[in-house]
């Protein structure tokens, strides 16, 4: 009997042994979601590739019009001697003669010239319904938000005019005058680029366009009008008594003339500042400027 209790002892010891060596060896269970992480696939490091942006429209602007075979010249057609109606009714100007002669050099007809109103001009390229702008258009810093602009062509000042007995003898006698300028002009801008001179003013009258503000001028409605030099210069030289009028000394600033077209027409710019400075190399611009001005106006 004590032999048996030995016995079952012994064996009751090595099976705990065992447990204990098994229980040690063993690996531990992996949890579902350790499983689940472990076999899930390795995500990319990268970030997806974003679309590619749309690209711009192709610049179609000179195929255009050379498909038509001509281009559409909005102007202000009382803007002398830059373009405006002679006497007999037909359309003439410095400017229209060098679009003429552009247009010729480029193979094509001459152009289709659109009078438009001056303070709606940027309304009337973006719409279309103009291909470019050339009519004595100032170079501003405003404007070359709205318009793409060719290479300058032409130097400017912005004179003041007042009547040859005036007491007005520079800018600072402005005060308290009726002061007029068209609308919409870069004599405009120049005037409200001063404003202390602007705000000393009486009164400042927006005027249709210059003939109407020189009339006004002649008959006595205003005091003053701030003109482009070419244009005020043209229309005093015409009057029957240029002696009326006299330019003072004092200026709204000096300033240059390009052509004007829509943001995106880069190749039509390009092919009309082209045949331009061709004009310019072999006189062609100098014998145009000479008919009008009696000089060579190209900026120097």
């Amino acid at each position: 009997m004590r032999k048996i209790l030995i016995a079952l002892l012994v064996c009751a010891m090595a099976l705990s042994l065992a447990a204990c060596a098994n229980n040690t060896s063993a690996p531990a269970a992996e949890s579902p979601a350790a499983q689940q992480t472990s076999q899930a696939p390795a995500e990319s490091a990268e970030a997806p590739a974003e679309p590619a942006e749309s690209e711009a429209p192709a610049d179609e602007s000179w195929a255009k019009v050379e498909a038509a075979g001509t281009f559409i010249l909005g102007f202000d057609e009382t803007f002398a001697p830059m373009g405006f109606k002679d006497e007999d009714g037909n359309y003439v100007g410095f400017d229209i003669d060098l679009a003429i002669e552009v247009s010729s050099r480029l193979g094509l007809d001459a152009p289709m010239l659109m009078p438009i109103n001056w303070d709606s001009k940027v309304m009337e390229l973006n719409a279309g319904n103009i291909d470019l702008i050339w009519n004595g258009l100032t170079i501003t810093e405003e404007r070359k938000k709205e318009m793409l602009f060719s290479d300058p062509y032409m130097d400017n000042r912005q004179i003041i005019v007042v009547r040859a007995e005036s007491d007005i003898q520079s800018k600072a006698d402005l005060a308290g005058k009726r002061v007029a300028a068209q609308a919409d002009s870069s004599a405009m801008e120049a005037i409200q680029a001063e404003p202390e001179v602007r705000d000393s003013f009486g009164d400042l009258v927006e005027s249709p366009d210059y003939v109407e503000a020189l009339l006004e001028l002649k008959q006595g409605s205003v005091d003053a009008v701030v003109v482009d030099e070419t244009m005020g210069s043209y229309y005093i030289n015409k009057d029957e008594n240029p002696a009326a009028f006299r330019i003072l000394d004092d200026n709204f600033g000096e300033e240059q003339y390009g052509i004007g077209f829509r943001k995106g027409d880069v190749a039509l710019k390009d092919a009309i500042q082209g045949a331009l400075n061709d004009m310019v190399k072999d006189g062609t611009f100098a014998t145009i400027s000479k008919k009008w001005f009696g000089h060579d106006v190209w900026p120097k």
